[in-house]
């Protein structure tokens, strides 16, 4: 069974101090999270206000960042660009998780043809990744954020779909599993129980995974234009409009670029990290 975070014993939190991973990770997270946060009471100037007199301004003390072709602040739209790749990574990946998970229980609770048939499902799935699935959602419905959070949030469903039922299908085989239906427990039951808590810190390790890749998703959908709609700022768009001025103005570029680079890697290392602070098997081995 798993432990809440509450219990957890001294030792296991020296030993997370102890994963770089983790703490590199934690510390990257917890840098956009509190860009994001930020962005929603204090920006420096307004990502909205457009002022062609001082567009392309290099870093200085009014304007940390410079200013883009617009004039507008580049540190005040990173700001809000963060609150942006937060607000759908959250939502796709609570997509995925909640009904990828709950197809993954089903699987591994009644096997036989459900779990085939939500298995192939899911291989179908895997045939539409997230940009592609976005195109064709833009050609009926047009381009938005809603359309990309439901991109993504459908690419995530099998992703969580066959960790789920795989990791779901290990502990079914376990002997105090076969010792509850001797008892006469329900799969249901013993899913609710037993099953659920031993995977999720799988499923955490998991959610983190494809926290970053739903970054990067969203950062290449409004780049291409599909995403996140002017006048919101997006990292990607900012990548997308700081195309056409590399030589003259490279930073425009530079300061996105490292933003995805950075919320990316933040997220890889703490759900590396998080891998080997709960299965501390894995630490070992390596």
């Amino acid at each position: 069974m798993s432990t809440p975070l509450a219990l957890v014993p001294p030792s296991a939190w020296q030993r997370a101090l102890r994963q770089r991973s983790l703490v590199l990770g934690a510390a990257l997270t917890l840098l956009l999270l509190l860009a994001a946060g930020l962005s929603l009471v204090w920006t420096p100037w307004s990502p909205y206000e457009i002022d062609l007199e001082l567009k392309l301004l290099p870093p200085s003390d009014a304007h940390w960042l410079g200013t883009d072709a617009f004039g507008r602040d580049v540190a005040s739209l990173l700001l809000v660009g963060a609150r942006s790749s937060i607000l759908v990574g959250l939502i796709a990946v609570s997509i995925g998780l909640l009904l990828g998970t709950a197809l993954g229980l089903l699987a591994a609770a009644r096997r036989g043809w459900v779990e085939e048939l939500i298995m192939r499902l899911a291989d179908f799935t895997f045939a539409f990744p997230a940009i592609l699935s976005a195109i064709m959602l833009t050609a009926v419905f047009g381009a938005g954020i809603v359309n990309a959070i439901i991109a993504i949030g459908i690419f995530n469903i099998p992703t969580f779909a066959r960790v789920t039922r795989a990791s779901a299908n290990a502990v079914w085989s376990r002997d105090y599993i076969l010792a509850a239906r001797a008892c006469g427990r329900s799969r249901w039951a013993i899913t609710w129980e037993h099953v659920l808590p031993n995977i999720l810190p799988m499923l955490i390790v998991q959610a983190t995974i494809q926290f970053a890749i739903a970054i990067l998703a969203e950062a290449a959908l409004s780049y291409l234009g599909l995403g996140t709609q002017p006048p919101q700022p997006s990292w990607g768009r900012m990548l997308s409009e700081a195309q056409t001025l590399m030589f003259e103005a490279p930073l425009l570029a530079i300061w996105p670029g490292l933003a995805i680079a950075l919320a990316v890697l933040g997220l890889n290392l703490l759900g590396d990290g998080l891998r080997d602070w709960l299965d501390p098997r894995l630490a070992r081995a390596r």
